[in-house]
């Protein structure tokens, strides 16, 4: 038994009808299809207290606050768009985590680019840092985005399904003009050997690798280099609106958490100790 893929189809074409990305999708199938495999029985017949369960066991296995919010979207869209149950009451998100982002400083950074000798995978990570991407922006980025000249980037249906325009690094430019010699427009930047872009999976695989190396013992995720990118425009005094639109948050409050890890009157606190 598996979740009907008749109801898939259904999913499937109510986000594209809504304009939702092809991530979200299958983000939202596979809440589903994990849904079903919890209970054993169609989604329809699923009451409030199934529902209250599931979400909690996911809580109690330590799953992020963002994850647990994604599956509260997936199931309030299955409910309430699909099967339109009158007496289904919206899940409240829950709130998100508190936690500081995990911020790599430069000299961190310099020793971790320095861990790779493959130009692509160097690239790869030297462009997620100074451009602010997520992993999957940069692996799914094209020739014709990356703009030399003007020293930007365009993010094509970033998170939101939106278009962005972000900052490429000078320093980059030479290096990039050879790794992208000979390539067409439409070709990704970062290919895999076994042809499209490299895989998330893929990339993360590189910055762990190299963080390893580099023996930095931070908590760091591929994801701390778009913090990192964050963090340090801040340093410099660049104005949070500016870092909010390079970065594409829809509200500046999800900007706002960097504020604290650059808060410069924590810094010149000496300890009584």
């Amino acid at each position: 038994m598996s979740m009907e893929g008749g109801l898939i189809a259904i999913v499937r074409r109510e986000m594209r009808l809504r304009n939702y990305s092809p991530r979200t999708m299958e983000a939202y199938i596979r809440v589903g299809r994990d849904l079903f495999l919890r209970f054993r029985k169609p989604l329809r017949e699923l009451g409030s207290e199934d529902i209250k369960t599931y979400l909690v066991e996911k809580q109690e296995a330590g799953l992020s606050s963002q994850t647990i919010a994604l599956c509260a979207n997936a199931i309030n869209f299955l409910f309430l768009e699909i099967y339109k149950r009158a007496d289904f009451e919206k899940i409240r998100h829950p709130k998100r985590s508190k936690k500081l982002p995990v911020v790599l400083s430069r000299e961190e950074l310099r020793l971790l680019f320095s861990q790779t000798k493959n130009l692509k995978h160097r690239l790869l990570l030297q462009v997620a840092y100074g451009s602010g991407l997520r992993v999957g922006e940069v692996v799914r980025l094209r020739v014709h985005d990356v703009d030399a000249e003007q020293g930007t980037i365009t993010v094509r249906k970033g998170k939101g399904d939106k278009d962005r325009l972000t900052v490429l690094s000078r320093e980059l430019v030479p290096e990039l003009r050879t790794l992208l010699a000979g390539r067409e427009g439409n070709d990704v930047v970062f290919p895999s050997s076994r042809g499209g872009h490299l895989t998330e999976a893929a990339a993360q695989k590189v910055f762990y690798a190299c963080l390893a190396k580099a023996q930095i013992k931070k908590a760091a995720s591929f994801h701390s280099l778009r913090h990192s990118f964050a963090t340090h425009l801040l340093e410099n005094g660049t104005d949070v609106r500016y870092v909010q639109e390079l970065l594409g948050h829809a509200n500046i409050r999800t900007t706002q958490i960097y504020t604290q890890v650059t808060n410069p009157s924590i810094r010149q606190i000496k300890s009584p100790l």
